[in-house]
């Protein structure tokens, strides 16, 4: 049964609202995805909100029904407030009718086992949260094993990175980590470590991507540092014939994560 606050002033809404920030998402170890498409992939993944918040009017909605039940059984909360707080919480004019607030999910290195796919997705300082969404949505669609994001990279659990993955963080298995950390686990077993750079001739349909095949993209406007290149088993880059000398890193992965299907899909 839900509980009613419709009160934008009420601690609990605060709360909520307060996730918007990083400080406060790590301090509660708690997020915001926004939509009942999105929290329903959450729960299809089998991760139930800590909170399913939902409007007015919203009680008979069937897959709502799924969703609460689905939080409930997992010892969450269901809310339902008012079209106001709801734009309060989504800061849009024009909000969801369903906001999910889960616990965040990420794993470490040690949870993840190298062999379950043929590709895995690595970014170095990747900024832009759109960019991440859109990456783990690429993770999901060619089945990689999962995303890992190296040192400074942008918060995964922002409003902005988890609308734009479309469910897709609940999907893939998402690690941060420290260089220092990742490149004595690389080694510790099969991997072959795929830089994409501008310093190389190598066209990247050009090599055998062996699996496991871990992808290294790096910052949007920087690229990989020298001494991460060094220590990558191949560099490749993409074809320019325009002016441009370079896609977006978001694209950039697409394309080069589904020369590594396509090949394994030949074999």
């Amino acid at each position: 049964m839900s509980k009613l606050i419709t009160s934008p002033s009420n601690p609990f809404i605060k709360r909520i609202n307060s996730l918007h920030e990083k400080k406060f998402r790590v301090r509660e170890g708690l997020f915001l995805a926004e939509g009942m498409r999105v929290v329903t992939e959450a729960v299809e993944a089998g991760v139930a909100p800590a909170y399913l918040i939902h409007g007015p009017d919203m009680g008979d909605h069937p897959v709502l029904k799924r969703l609460a039940e689905a939080t409930e059984a997992a010892g969450g909360e269901v809310i339902e407030t008012s079209a106001d707080v709801l734009r309060k919480l989504s800061r849009k004019d024009n909000p969801q009718s369903v906001l999910g607030v889960f616990t965040e999910i990420g794993k470490s290195l040690a949870d993840l086992d190298r062999n379950t796919s043929y590709v895995w997705i690595v970014c170095e300082s990747l900024k832009d949260p759109g960019n991440l969404g859109t990456i783990l949505r690429t993770a999901d669609a060619v089945g990689a094993g999962g995303v890992i994001l190296i040192d400074n990279s942008c918060d995964p659990y922002s409003v902005e990175a988890v609308r734009a993955s479309m469910g897709a963080l609940f999907t893939v298995p998402l690690v941060q980590a420290k260089w220092e950390e990742f490149q004595p686990w690389l080694r510790s077993g099969p991997g072959f470590l795929v830089g994409a750079s501008l310093n190389t001739e190598h066209d990247y349909q050009a090599i055998d991507y062996p699996a496991p095949t871990f992808l290294f993209m790096g910052n949007e406007q920087s690229g990989l540092p020298e001494p991460y290149e060094q220590e990558c088993d191949a560099l490749v880059k993409i074809p320019m014939r325009g002016k441009a000398d370079s896609l977006n890193v978001a694209i950039a992965t697409a394309v080069i994560v589904y020369e590594v299907l396509n090949q394994t899909r030949r074999k």
